[in-house]
């Protein structure tokens, strides 16, 4: 075997490996990736600890270092087991890895006093990691699926409640206006039309006249029904796609990395690569 067919069949293993979960060592990757994942969102959670920091701060260093340096191995080895690197790079996942990964080595041009202060704002991006999870849920896809085809029902929708909040916060200002009860202006009136009908209910504003508090009592009954609204137009749409599911693989181009191929395809359905066989 000659020199470059090596090199070829060693990219094409690995992968295998880092891209797909159809093989025994690409379901040990993903489960090992978790389990990181997981460890590092667990540290920097420690880390806000002020007791926790302050105790063990050596000890989170050095495991903080130990998954960067693990990360970014991971997303080299992504980069250069694709044929079209820019198609990960600025994928989604590739953005998210490497903003995950970034921080820790951007401590190391922080070294004076002030600029730990901005330090400690850089290492919330490593909160990143967490939406890497979302590569371990096979319905994720469906999900996003389901929000593309809905969003015009929801922007629809959402259009409605903004109009709607708008007139019933101006019908509140009406009411309240001349009572000492928080509806000094039309926005704020319209701030607290928004917390009700969400029946978030904070408290810092309330009606105190009897029609105000009579319309406020409606709008907390619309907002049960309103809430349910999204929920069913994306449950249908769900639906939908469960009705239409193609069984498919986790096998991954290697030329455009897209995924969800079917299990009998032979060749990429976006570029038409051929499917290296598992």
């Amino acid at each position: 075997m000659s020199k470059s067919n090596q090199s070829k069949s060693w990219r094409e293993k690995v992968h295998e490996i880092i891209y797909e979960a159809d093989t025994p060592a690409g379901k040990l990757f993903d489960v090992l990736l978790l389990i990181v994942i997981l460890i590092s969102i667990v540290l920097v959670m420690l880390e806000s600890v002020e007791s926790i920091e302050a105790e063990y701060a050596a000890f989170l260093n050095i495991s903080e270092w130990v998954i960067t340096i693990l990360f970014s191995l991971e997303y080299i080895l992504r980069i250069i087991t694709v044929k079209k690197p820019k198609v990960y790079i600025f994928s989604f996942y590739g953005i998210i890895d490497l903003l995950s990964t970034i921080p820790k080595y951007l401590s190391l041009f922080f070294v004076d006093t002030h600029s730990l202060i901005a330090l400690r704002a850089l290492r919330l991006m490593r909160v990143f990691r967490i939406l890497k999870l979302t590569r371990f849920i096979g319905e994720s896809a469906n999900l996003g699926k389901a929000l593309k085809r809905s969003r015009a029902k929801i922007a629809v929708f959402v259009s409605f409640v903004i109009v709607l909040c708008v007139i019933l916060g101006t019908v509140m200002y009406l009411v309240e206006s001349e009572q000492d009860s928080g509806f000094s202006s039309i926005p704020r009136s319209v701030y607290w039309a928004v917390v009700t009908l969400t029946t978030v209910g904070y408290g810092d504003i309330a009606p105190i006249t009897a029609l105000g508090q009579f319309i406020a009592s409606l709008i907390m009954i619309l907002g049960y029904g309103i809430i349910a609204v999204p929920t069913g137009i994306v449950t249908s749409e769900m639906t939908k796609t469960e009705e239409k599911l193609i069984p498919h693989n986790t096998q991954a181009c290697s030329n455009c990395n897209e995924t969800y191929h079917q299990d009998d395809a032979e060749y990429c359905h976006k570029c038409g690569y051929k499917i290296h066989d598992a």
